[in-house]
């Protein structure tokens, strides 16, 4: 995924994945041994091997690779991005320097020096004439020219004009965007909803979003008033009912919209609730629990991704491959790189080339 220098979103990436990447690094630099909770027997069970040969979907032979969106993937040879569909057949030519996923029918690629947006013919629908671009949400998109921030819609004239110094895409009719080193968030017409007084921020999800402010973080709803108080050292948006929030004793634990614990925090690591489980870590072993705690695969890999339409990528050594709810290993770790499926495919990577493979489970409605 092609991102831009935003501090907040950056940096959740980077905690994000030292999280899941060193959890024994975490663990020696300040987590201690995780009490009352019956962690012992987990170690000694390994998931069951069920494991199929992964069906070739699309050749591992490209440069690189986005997941799939809207039917379509951008793929990198030689230099240049085109667009395949879930057969593997060029839809829209390699032609671009760069190309981000489709959304709402339009992707934003760049050409030379700059950003436009094309459809999924790829005829230029918006032409290359920032200096970035982000997808189109809720029908505007974050572009960037002269070094400044504002959105357009999608016949490519502003809404909101560049003012910012970074900006992010709508997300339940709000945007956070940052002035003067300080992040707020905005309306569809570019007025303040929460003035900037935050260091980091969230998007909205579910009706909430978490920001950070004196080094603490909280939430806010959409007229930004504080639902859940500043107290957490760590804090993700909600999901399925629920976030995954450290304390300051460095465990992280699922609490509420009322802000109160739904899984006390035992956990060196926690990620989001994606169908209804998700993945934490004990010491240096991720495993995966449902939405009330209870342990559904034991701690066993080092590193995964969110579970997606019935399929989780787990790393196992420097091996990747893929498991299903109950843990029963579908496709035998054996890929440099695995991602959560998309879309019916999950993108792979091998010996410094990318490509898909089939889901093994997925029926496509």
């Amino acid at each position: 995924m092609i991102t831009k220098s935003f501090a907040s979103r950056n940096q959740r990436l980077v905690r994000a994945t030292s999280l899941c990447l060193g959890l024994a690094i975490a663990q020696i630099s300040g987590c201690s041994t995780l009490s009352n909770f019956p962690i012992a027997r987990y170690h000694s069970a390994r998931a069951q091997e069920q494991s199929v040969q992964p069906s070739i979907a699309i050749p591992i032979e490209f440069q690189a690779a986005n997941d799939f969106s809207e039917g379509l993937a951008g793929v990198k040879i030689n230099n240049k991005w085109g667009y395949v569909d879930k057969g593997g057949n060029w839809v829209i030519p390699l032609q671009f320097d760069l190309a981000d996923s489709f959304s709402e029918g339009l992707a934003p690629v760049k050409s030379g020096n700059f950003w436009g947006f094309i459809d999924k013919t790829g005829n230029w629908v918006i032409p290359a004439q920032f200096d970035w671009a982000e997808r189109f949400a809720e029908g505007l998109a974050p572009v960037q020219r002269n070094e400044n921030w504002g959105y357009i819609d999608k016949t490519g004239n502003w809404v909101i004009p560049p003012q910012f110094n970074e900006a992010e895409p709508f997300s339940e009719g709000l945007a956070p965007v940052k002035v003067d080193n300080q992040y707020g968030y905005i309306n569809k017409i570019g007025k303040w909803v929460t003035q900037p007084k935050f260091s980091e921020v969230h998007p909205f999800t579910e009706g909430l979003a978490a920001v950070k402010v004196d080094n603490q973080y909280s939430y806010i709803d959409n007229t930004g008033k504080f639902v859940i108080e500043p107290q957490f050292s760590e804090a993700s948006s909600f999901s399925e009912g629920l976030a995954s929030v450290s304390t300051h004793s460095q465990k992280f634990g699922y609490i509420d919209k009322s802000g109160n614990f739904a899984i006390a925090p035992h956990f060196n690591w926690a990620g989001d609730i994606s169908e209804g489980i998700a993945g934490i870590g004990i010491y240096d072993k991720i495993g995966y629990i449902d939405q009330t705690g209870n342990m559904l695969i034991p701690p066993q890999f080092d590193n995964t991704y969110d579970f997606s339409e019935g399929l989780i990528a787990v790393k196992r050594g420097d091996r990747w491959g893929y498991i299903d709810k109950t843990g029963t290993i579908l496709i035998k770790p054996q890929f440099d790189s695995a991602w959560s499926s998309s879309q019916g495919l999950a993108r792979v990577k091998l010996d410094n080339k990318y490509g898909y493979i089939h889901n093994p489970i997925y029926r496509d409605e």
